[in-house]
């Protein structure tokens, strides 16, 4: 099953964010097998990250709540809300 993640930062967390950002992308790197598509939100001016997305493969929420608690940006407390919800991909799926 896969699962959409959307973690929005806290507010004035960027100096968090990127102090961990080399090792939140081992991290993501480290779980390739789990994350199928991940990036940055950014503010709306397209300039500066202000969140998290992930599309994750998992058996259940518990999974993805599990793996989550091991990102170094939660760890940091970087998160002011993340929201999981079951996904089901249809467009630009690949082969």
């Amino acid at each position: 099953m896969l699962f959409a993640v959307t973690a929005l930062d806290k507010p004035d967390h960027l100096p968090v964010r990127m102090e961990n950002r080399p090792a939140h992308l081992d991290f993501l790197k480290a779980n390739l097998d789990k994350i199928k598509i991940g990036g940055p939100v950014l503010d709306p001016d397209g300039q500066s990250p202000v969140g998290s997305l992930l599309i994750i493969e998992a058996g259940d929420r518990e999974s993805v709540e599990a793996l989550l608690a091991n990102d170094p940006y939660a760890k940091a407390g970087l998160f002011g809300s993340v929201e999981i919800r079951p996904w089901t991909w249809v467009i630009g799926q690949p082969d």
